[in-house]
């Protein structure tokens, strides 16, 4: 049967305990971990193109957002914390409902990091390209090696976003040369990140141009846009997920974790909740000195990423417009008259950024990482560099594809696809939750979801409810993505599963001793 395969439980934990990560982070490291990847291009960048979405409604737009992230994140601290081993969302999921949902997952969650570390990408660039080289050194990057074509929604004169490129693959490196390497690096700038947002937020609320009256009206596309348009204070919450979801990293390191009972939901729900305050506060300061008003067409705002809007945009009497600035936060404090601390704020960004790519990254190839280690995926992608002990050769193929995607998509429509593949993982963490309530209720849990009943079912709803607000271009990548999907699982994973051919995989450590250990196959 199909659906027949479910993983033994404690045969995912026997496993994460024989055959493991090295575990080096603690509930300080996690928490920091999950800000440095929340706090990052949804602030940075995105709030350009949530403004463009809803206007001053982008205030709701957070809240919208972050509510279904806070029931999501109670799930996923209930169960990270009760089977604390990589691959998130997918491992769950094989606990649960099975290997052919678990292969869905884990393919959506692949797309999920790999593409969302490519949106970063391409906001790092618009801070490195305006604040370092432009108002530093007063070079101008021809628009040919910084921005993607017209034609997949870039800009006029565009071919290629070079510097997004290679700030991918330099993330690449440092994640191949080691995790707590990775972990340190981030923890500097995460710290970076939040003194220039403070300063940022002192600055706009109080200055003399902060005027109430910028938020009439405050819903100029009104809260729903209707389905597949991806306009409306509904379609910039669906966009601006993206900001929020960092906390579903921090349980992908779960196995590198010390401590995982106590210290993973620590890491989800604390740094989830320090980060929403933020979002709140810059929004609010952006918008209330400078205006966020979206540029309209004949049918509402216009869309995100499209040729008409950056035409638009290359007009003179938008040349201060929040909504078509590639690094607003800078662009809001010169206009202000701040350009001192504008440019600081860039440097800030160029600095920081390069965080949320490493936390998305290493959240990816820890994905790969756990389905080789299934047998799902070629066991090759699963090797350990002997002197680093970190899987260098997922890391390598992940990088490349990063850096790919960022050199020729823009950062909304990169945004928005990337949530496709989140939205459908955070539905399948709410019903592993649920199911493992029904089937093994007297397992151990340090951390349980209150009301579990009412909290999961409002996780799904939410969850497919900002789907269906996506653009329709993004909901149809998932369907398209998982259809390749599919393929390669019944061309070559469901006959090389380690658990479909009775054999549970442990290994004394990473790259050491293997035994199989049988167990009754399930029968197709």
């Amino acid at each position: 049967m199909l659906l027949d395969r479910v993983k033994p439980l404690d045969a995912i934990l026997a496993t994460a305990e024989k055959k493991s990560l090295k575990r080096t982070l603690g509930w300080f490291q996690l928490t920091l971990f999950g800000i440095g990847c929340v706090i990052g291009t949804g602030i940075f960048v995105l709030t350009a193109v949530g403004a463009q979405k809803a206007g001053p409604g982008l205030m709701l737009a957070f809240a919208i957002a972050g509510a279904v992230c806070i029931v999501a994140a109670l799930c996923y601290a209930e169960i990270a914390a009760m089977i604390p081993v990589a691959g998130s969302a997918y491992t769950y999921s094989y606990a649960t409902v099975g290997e052919f949902f678990a292969w869905t997952v884990g393919w959506a969650l692949i797309m999920e990091y790999a593409i969302a570390a490519s949106a970063v990408s391409v906001g790092w660039s618009g801070y490195f390209t305006g604040t370092f080289l432009n108002e530093f050194f007063g070079i101008h990057l021809p628009t040919w090696l910084s921005a993607g074509p017209l034609s997949l929604g870039g800009v006029e004169g565009g071919f290629i976003n070079l510097p997004a490129m290679l700030i991918a693959l330099l993330v690449t490196w440092l994640l191949v040369i080691g995790t707590s390497e990775s972990a340190k690096v981030n923890a500097i700038l995460v710290l970076i990140k939040v003194v220039a947002l403070t300063g940022f937020i002192a600055l706009t609320l109080t200055s003399p141009a902060f005027d109430a009256a910028k938020f009439n009206p405050f819903l100029p596309a009104g809260v729903f846009g209707g389905f597949g348009t991806g306009v409306g204070a509904v379609g910039a919450a669906a966009t601006m997920f993206f900001a929020y979801v960092g906390f579903d990293a921090v349980s992908t390191a779960a196995e590198e974790t010390k401590n995982p009972q106590r210290n993973v939901p620590i890491g989800l729900v604390g740094s989830l909740l320090f980060c929403t305050v933020f979002y709140i506060l810059v929004a609010a300061g952006a918008i209330g000195t400078i205006g966020g008003d979206p540029i309209m067409g004949a049918n509402g705002p216009l869309v995100t990423g499209s040729p008409e809007l950056a035409r638009q945009c290359a007009m003179p009497q938008y040349a201060d417009a929040l909504v078509c600035s590639n690094e607003p936060l800078a662009h809001v404090l010169r206009v202000l008259g701040f350009s001192w601390a504008g440019n600081l704020i860039g440097v800030a960004a160029f600095l920081a950024l390069p965080s949320v790519i490493l936390v998305l990254m290493f959240g990816q190839t820890r994905i790969f990482f756990v389905m080789s280690r299934d047998g799902l995926l070629p066991g090759a992608l699963s090797k350990v560099h002997p002197k680093f002990r970190t899987p260098h050769v997922v890391t390598m193929i992940t990088g490349v594809g990063v850096a790919i995607a960022a050199a020729f998509f823009p950062v909304g429509s990169l945004a928005d696809i990337s949530n496709a593949g989140t939205l459908y993982a955070f539905t399948m963490v709410a019903v592993a939750v649920m199911m493992l309530r029904k089937q093994d209720p007297g397992r151990a849990r340090s951390f349980r979801v209150p009301a579990v009943w009412v909290i999961a079912p409002l996780t799904i709803a939410g969850c497919v409810f900002l789907f269906l607000n996506l653009p329709s271009a993004a909901m149809l990548f998932l369907p398209g993505w998982s259809v390749l999907g599919l393929l390669v699982y019944f061309l070559y994973s469901r006959q090389q599963s380690h658990l479909g051919r009775g054999i549970v995989e442990v290994v004394d450590e990473v790259g050491g001793e293997e035994t199989m250990i049988p167990i009754h196959p399930p029968k197709d």
